[in-house]
């Protein structure tokens, strides 16, 4: 089994995306329904005075996104379980979706036996 786990930053992205819970809640289920990870799960929370954060369960583990809108970023990750899994896919439609300027993204094969310790 491939444990892919992607972290990335949607950096340069409009204000009012990433202050618009429906519009994350949305990004989340399309992004999971691209990523060919159904979703058992979707939870967003509108902070005040701006700011979201959701989250995708999995059925093969999750999905989520933070955002700052007063810094036009948002922090991601998709750690999918499944060989059928496709979350670089998605990671490509956030980045479009966001309309963000930049995506910087770190990858991790999470399925190696390799172990660090921090």
């Amino acid at each position: 089994m491939v444990m892919k786990h992607i972290l990335f930053d949607l950096i340069d992205c409009p204000f009012d995306f990433l202050d618009e819970e429906e519009f994350i809640k949305d990004s989340l289920i399309n992004a999971s329904v691209i990523a060919r990870s159904p979703y058992l799960k979707i939870e967003t929370h509108k902070f005040d005075p701006q700011g979201v954060t959701g989250y995708a369960l999995l059925e093969e583990s999750h999905m989520s996104i933070h955002t700052w809108p007063e810094k036009g970023i948002a922090k991601c990750d998709i750690f999918c379980c499944g060989d059928k899994s496709k979350p670089k896919e998605a990671v490509e439609y956030l980045h479009r979706r966001f309309k963000s300027q930049e995506v910087r993204r770190w990858v991790c094969d999470r399925s190696s036996k390799i172990i660090t310790v921090l």
